[in-house]
């Protein structure tokens, strides 16, 4: 089958990226394996490319953590209804608690399809049934630039900081899919949202998706501009994909009580923090990753009834994948890259 593989580790990730044969791989127990219509690249791919610090990866490498397709085979144990049906992929594969000797089991461990395992970003994707669902004669483009991003938001916002309706939200960075998957997901509670950019051209993309204030980030603390809106109350979520560029600002954007939630540090790990802040103000800081088959089932319910939907920067053929993870890397698209394999 024809791949969009990372064939090396190395920084930029783009130059490495070629579309070539890989063996077609065969769904084992409990598996399918999906004709691919479409996958969507997130910063998870260049991460893979980068080399992940604990991973052994084994290049040329598929990565590809959303994908949409049609069921064309399944492993032993799964029902053969599901071959026909347009599916979408969640790539977060809960895995088993590990049980040791007097100690309660620790929580939730996941092994991500893209990041561990081969992904979408081919003609075909092995995948567990169990992490599947039927989108019927849902868009595969829309569909793979909705999953990954929107499930990380939807767990980021309710799960983890538990929003509710009436809220203020500041959104750090938009134009990242995350990101832009915060806003609709924000705006769909009627919440008050506030977002940053470093590009006059994004906060204006921004305002058209309906958000509420928007602040250009000069590289000075615009947190002060974050307090005047909410008349220096601060906001009540802070939910952040960015990292150590605006861990600061977003601590100092919040209000008493507040909640930082972050699930990524695009712009690095090595955040230094204010303690003193966040005792003071008795604020929240959250880790959140992913989302399991309940929150998906959850949020794609919302994509399926078009209460949310996805902003595709551009659609791609496989021979434009590498120009998709160069555009990606610049950090130059609004919305999510899609590679349309049909």
């Amino acid at each position: 089958m024809k791949a969009l593989a990372i064939t090396r580790q190395g920084s930029p990730v783009a130059p490495h990226v070629a579309l070539i044969e890989m063996p077609d791989q065969q769904p084992g127990t409990g598996q399918v394996r999906v004709r691919t219509e479409a996958s969507a690249l997130n910063h998870l791919d260049l991460w893979v490319g980068m080399g992940l610090p604990g991973i052994d990866t084994a290049y040329p490498f598929i990565s590809g953590s959303d994908g949409a397709g049609v069921v064309e085979a399944v492993g032993q144990g799964v029902d053969a209804s599901w071959i026909g049906r347009r599916v979408l992929l969640n790539a977060a594969v809960i895995q088993p608690p590990t049980a040791l000797p007097g100690m309660a089991p620790a929580g939730e461990d996941i092994r991500m399809i893209g990041e561990h395992d081969h992904g979408c970003m081919a003609e075909r994707f092995i995948a567990p049934a169990t992490n599947i669902l039927d989108i019927g004669d849902a868009d595969p483009v829309q569909a793979a630039a909705f999953g990954l991003t929107h499930l990380t938001a939807w767990r980021m916002l309710w799960t983890r900081a538990r929003v509710r309706p009436g809220m203020s939200v500041l959104i750090p960075g938009i134009g990242g899919g995350v990101a832009v998957a915060l806003l609709g997901i924000a705006r769909h509670l009627g919440c008050t949202t506030i977002v940053t950019s470093r590009h006059a051209h994004k906060l204006d993309r921004a305002r058209a998706l309906g958000a509420d204030h928007a602040i250009l980030d000069d590289g000075g603390d615009w947190s002060r501009e974050v307090r005047k809106i909410t008349g220096r109350r601060g906001v009540d979520i802070a939910a952040d994909s960015v990292g150590k560029a605006v861990h600061g600002a977003c601590l100092r954007s919040l209000a008493r009580g507040g909640t930082f939630v972050t699930c990524g540090c695009t712009s690095g790990s090595d955040a230094t923090t204010d303690l003193t802040r966040i005792f003071w103000n008795q604020l929240t800081v959250i880790g959140s990753t992913m989302g399991d088959m309940e929150e998906f089932r959850a949020v794609v319910r919302l994509f399926r009834t078009g209460a949310l939907k996805p902003v595709v920067d551009a659609a791609c053929s496989p021979s434009e994948g590498r120009e998709a993870f160069a555009r990606l890397e610049a950090g130059d698209q609004f919305g999510k890259l899609v590679i349309d394999w049909r």
